[in-house]
Parts: structure tokens; C-alpha cells; sequence
């Protein structure tokens, strides 16, 4: 994901593909599902040109692409009006705007207007306690890590991290310097979290699961390994979280086929094959009775808030859903498709140049 509902607002990690992209076409437009099968088709398109494509879905329709960013054309294109919006900086140089706004029939939207006016503020009231919810949630979380922090083993923690910079890099040292690359893993979706691990991960030769509890060194962890490997030239991308855009949940080596990722809740995965290795910092944190009551006492509150917060997150997500189809429906395909003839006519010159 490119786009995140968190417990600090709606995040992005697009700055990075912005800044590097040779070339970023804005799609602007009313709330829509059409162009996300427009963004796969294209998808598809550049892959059997021999491209690889990074695609990235709206964290609210998880389904639905929000972003294509095509490397070797270092070519950028996204949805520019939904969940954020992002205005063009560099119009006649390395930014382009196709707008959607009009290929509607307007007799339509006036028919749909009260109704959609309606969804709107539905979807506003509820994505709003959504993200309330979210940000006690986190607050209730970072409890949890102070409780576990105080009873870590962390030399040992330190020692781990250490061994596992030998047996990555080895000796490894690249007279480059490193490109680095950020992702949203995951985010709150409809009704629950939502991660994109299994499809991030697969074709990674060895996959580290880290298992261990909130506050025992886990994002600490992967940002030390990632740290070791810029230095060493290494090619990074990190993938953040989801509740706490400040916190790593996964580290990727490309060029090395390797990644590391956190394996417990809400993402828990097990070591399932060959390629898995599992990384158990569980009991690095000391048993503590007096610690295990607090801890259930903030695990309560936490599930209860975070179920809020996915009741809400539902709700909203069901309002901008009905929107989106009272938009299409308005659509008028033939002027839609001919708007679309020019994004492609422009896409291949810039291609072919």
C-alpha cells in the first residue's frame, strides 16, 4: 500500500516515488472505482513489455489500485483526488494531469446528488471516529511496549541482532550506495487489518519470521539491519506499519533475496517452508506476574478500541463504496474512453522516447 489509516491519520509513502519518477501522470477525479481497472489493465500491459511494476491498493477497498509506479521508465501513475490528494509541482516538465471530473453525464450527478451528499457526510462521521479510535488505540499500544520494555532481556536482543548481520551480509561489502525504498505493508481496512506480506514476500529465497511481544525490539531490530546494509551498499526496503507509521514491520534485501518481517498479530504468520527461518525473541522478556496483569488488564482495552475502530473503519468504507458506484453509474463511457485514448496516447510517446 501506498496509502495507510493509522493511529496517526491517513499516511502515504509516496515522497520517494514522486521524487524519483522521471515522469508522474495524475489521475484526477471523482470518488471512482473505474480507474483502477484502468491502473490494472495497464498493469498488465507493462509487465508483458518486460517491466516490473510496483502496484498499490486502496487501503480502504483492498481490492482496488490506487498506484502503478513501472520501473526502468521510472514512470509514476496515480489516483490523485482519493484518500489524498497530491497536486502537480512540475506541470510541463515531469508532471501531467488527466482530468476525470468531466465524464459524467450531468444530469446523473444532479439526480444522485442528494443521495451521494448524504453517503459523504456518512463516510466522513464515521472514518473520523475511526481514526480517533486508531489513535487511543496506539496510545493504549505504546502502554503495552513500555510493560515489556522494562523486562527485556536486551544485551541479548543486541547479541541477536548481531548474529543475524553475519549470517545476512557475511562479508558483503557493495561499492554502491544503497537505494532505499519505503511501503505501507498494511492498514485498517473494512472491519480488520489488512497486510500485504504473503504477496510482498514470495518470491524472497529466505524469509525471516520474527516472533516476539509489543515493545521487545522488533521494528528496533529490522531498522538495524536495514541501517547495516546501506552502509554496505546494500539495496533496502522497508515496509512500516500500519497502527504506527513510525514502526518497521518489514525489511527486504532485493539483490540478496532475503527479508525479514514482524510474524505475530494482527500479522501472524508461521515458518510453512524451506525458505522460512524463525527468529524468537518471545523469551528474551522475562516472566513478571505483576507485569502479565497490567498487560491483560491494556490487552482488553486495546482489542475493545482497536474493534472500534474497525466497526467504524466498516461503516465508512461501506458509504465511500456506495459512493463510488452512484459515481460510476453516472459515467459517460464513451467521453470516459475517449479521455482514456489520450492517457494512453501519452503514455506510449513517453515510452517510445
Amino acid at each position: 500500500m501506498g496509502t495507510a489509516y493509522t493511529g496517526q491519520g491517513v499516511q502515504h509513502k509516496y515522497e520517494e516515488l514522486l521524487a524519483e519518477s522521471k515522469k508522474t501522470i495524475f489521475l484526477k477525479c471523482l470518488p471512482t472505482h473505474s480507474l483502477s481497472q484502468v491502473l490494472n489493465d495497464l498493469a498488465v500491459y507493462f509487465v508483458n513489455r518486460g517491466y516490473h511494476v510496483d502496484r498499490f491498493m486502496n487501503p480502504g477497498h483492498v481490492d482496488k489500485t490506487d498506484a502503478l509506479f513501472v520501473k526502468g521508465l521510472e514512470l509514476f501513475i496515480l489516483q490523485a483526488s482519493h484518500p489524498i490528494s497530491f497536486e502537480p509541482t512540475e506541470l510541463g516538465r515531469r508532471h501531467k494531469v488527466f482530468c476525470f471530473y468531466d465524464v459524467y453525464h450531468q444530469d446523473q450527478l444532479l439526480v444522485r446528488h442528494d443521495e451521494v451528499s448524504t453517503l459523504l457526510r456518512e463516510e466522513r462521521s464515521h472514518f473520523e471516529q475511526s481514526l480517533k479510535a486508531l489513535k487511543k488505540a496506539k496510545a493504549i499500544h505504546d502502554e503495552w511496549e513500555l510493560v515489556n520494555i522494562a523486562r527485556m532481556d536486551w544485551p541479548r536482543h543486541e547479541e541477536i541482532t548481531e548474529e543475524l548481520k553475519r549470517e545476512i551480509f557475511g562479508t558483503m561489502e557493495l561499492t554502491k550506495t544503497a537505494h532505499v525504498s519505503h511501503r505501507i505493508i498494511g492498514s485498517l481496512s473494512a472491519g480488520s487489518a489488512h497486510d500485504f506480506i504473503p504477496s510482498i514476500t514470495r518470491h524472497m529465497k529466505r524469509r525471516f519470521l520474527i516472533k516476539g511481544l509489543p515493545g521487545t525490539g522488533k521494528s528496533t531490530m529490522m531498522r538495524a539491519l536495514g541501517d547495516e546494509a546501506q552502509r554496505r551498499g546494500i539495496n533496502v526496503l522497508y515496509g512500516w506499519c500500519g497502527l504506527d507509521p513510525a514502526s518497521i514491520d518489514l525489511v527486504l534485501f532485493p539483490e540478496l533475496s532475503i527479508c525479514l518481517f514482524d510474524a505475530t498479530k494482527p500479522h501472524a504468520y508461521d515458518a510453512d517452508s524451506p525458505r522460512d527461518e524463525l527468529v524468537d525473541i518471545v523469551p528474551l522478556c522475562a516472566k513478571d506476574e505483576e507485569a502479565e496483569k497490567q498487560i491483560e488488564d491494556i490487552r482488553q482495552r486495546y482489542q475493545t478500541t482497536i474493534g472500534e475502530a474497525g466497526k467504524q473503519m466498516q461503516v465508512a468504507v461501506q458509504a465511500q463504496n456506495s459512493v463510488r458506484i452512484q459515481m460510476d453509474r453516472a459515467l459517460n463511457v464513451e467521453v470516459f474512453e475517449k479521455k482514456l485514448q489520450s492517457l494512453y496516447a501519452f503514455i506510449k510517446e513517453y515510452e517510445d522516447k
